[in-house]
């Protein structure tokens, strides 16, 4: 099959991009300590022919984290960390984008500075919910998540503050976009949803109160980007970490309309059914996301190369961003071009590690050089 549409080139913001396969987010947890390296060079290195590469998750703060080994991007150190990595892409003619991300309640005291409780909306703790800690005999694995304690109004503008300067940090480390990271049941995915958000300030009650702290960081990132170098990823209807929501559908297109009123390049939505079960969008709801957003729309999970041909051509999205499949095919754009068979993912070696499942996936065999 030829993937014609696929592989026209895309206006996303004020950014180009050759191909409409977008390399989604991906934790990996191979930074021990936190600072981006040569592994990371290598690894993102190679998946440079993606339309956009949007990096793994990225912790804005010492506080933002939920899970050991991942990078973040608060120190000098991460910066440089991070300049090196998008230096190598660059090199190979890719384009790139830093994931901003704070996890809130997803977390434990063992992760937070001097032991403290995580943040979140409110003092609820997601039932199920696990979070990656490192443990005195220094192994690592899941762990239950701590109960949060609710964060006091007058420190919100402090967490806006962390995502601004993240987003200056990325910016003179050469990305080309950021993302923020409302999704997947983290902080501010928690604060959009009425059953993780029980406040009753300004941040809490209304479809626009729950909104205003994610519009807030949006707002701050746009400062410092400029609304054409800026993305979100969002979750709706999506059960994960106990998160729960009456409104999903009404605070997506509320969102919708929010971020284009504000120029915003792109709105990445990840399906709800993507770690498996058979939830999925209501009918005609793609249909109204792109009546609200006048961005591109780009939609992640557990798509192949003919279902993303199918969903750019009827206009519903404009890109398709690939995860797993990224993992153990770094020419990915290349095998969807000639229809060239799929390398299988390892998920013994999806987090943390070294190079073993992470830069030794082979390119095809047609004289690419496979640690290239």
């Amino acid at each position: 099959m030829t993937y014609e549409t696929l592989f026209t080139p895309i206006t996303l913001g004020s950014l180009t991009l050759p191909n409409r396969v977008i390399m989604a987010p991906l934790t990996r947890a191979r930074t021990p300590d936190s600072i981006p390296g040569k592994i990371q060079e290598a690894y993102y290195g190679q998946r440079a022919g993606a339309g956009l590469i949007i990096s793994e998750a990225t912790n804005i703060s010492p506080t933002a984290r939920g899970y050991v080994y991942t990078p973040g991007i608060w120190t000098d150190e991460q910066e440089a960390g991070w300049k090196g990595v998008v230096d190598a892409v660059h090199a190979k003619g890719g384009r790139m984008a830093l994931q901003l991300w704070h996890v809130g309640r997803v977390s434990h005291e063992m992760v937070q500075p001097n032991g403290q409780q995580p943040v979140a909306p409110s003092a609820l703790k997601g039932e199920g919910a696990q979070c990656f800690v490192e443990f005195e005999d220094g192994t690592a694995g899941q762990h239950p998540t701590s109960t949060p304690r609710a964060l006091e109004t007058d420190e919100i503008p402090g967490i806006v503050d962390d995502y601004r300067q993240a987003a200056i940090r990325a910016k003179r480390a050469g990305f080309d976009m950021v993302e923020v990271h409302a999704a997947n049941a983290y902080l501010l995915n928690q604060f959009l949803a009425t059953g993780t958000n029980k406040r009753t300030d300004q941040y809490g009650g209304s479809l626009e109160n729950r909104a205003r702290f994610p519009l807030e960081v949006v707002d701050a990132v746009v400062g410092v980007f400029g609304a054409e170098r800026v993305g979100i990823r969002m979750t709706p209807f999506i059960e994960l970490f106990g998160l729960t929501d009456d409104e999903p559908e009404a605070m997506a297109f509320y969102m919708a309309e929010q971020l284009s009123q504000r120029g915003l390049a792109y709105l990445h939505l990840n399906e709800p059914n993507w770690a498996g079960g058979d939830i999925t969008f209501p009918a005609g709801f793609r249909e109204q996301m792109r009546e609200r957003f006048s961005g591109s729309l780009i939609y992640c999970g557990n798509y192949d190369a003919e279902h993303a041909e199918a969903r750019i051509s009827e206009n519903t999205a404009d890109a398709v961003a690939f995860g797993r499949p990224y993992i153990a095919n770094p020419d990915l754009p290349e095998r969807f071009r000639v229809n060239a068979p799929l390398t299988e993912p390892n998920q013994e070696t999806f987090y943390g590690g070294d190079e073993k499942g992470y830069t030794d996936y082979p390119f095809m065999d047609n004289g690419y050089d496979r640690m290239s």
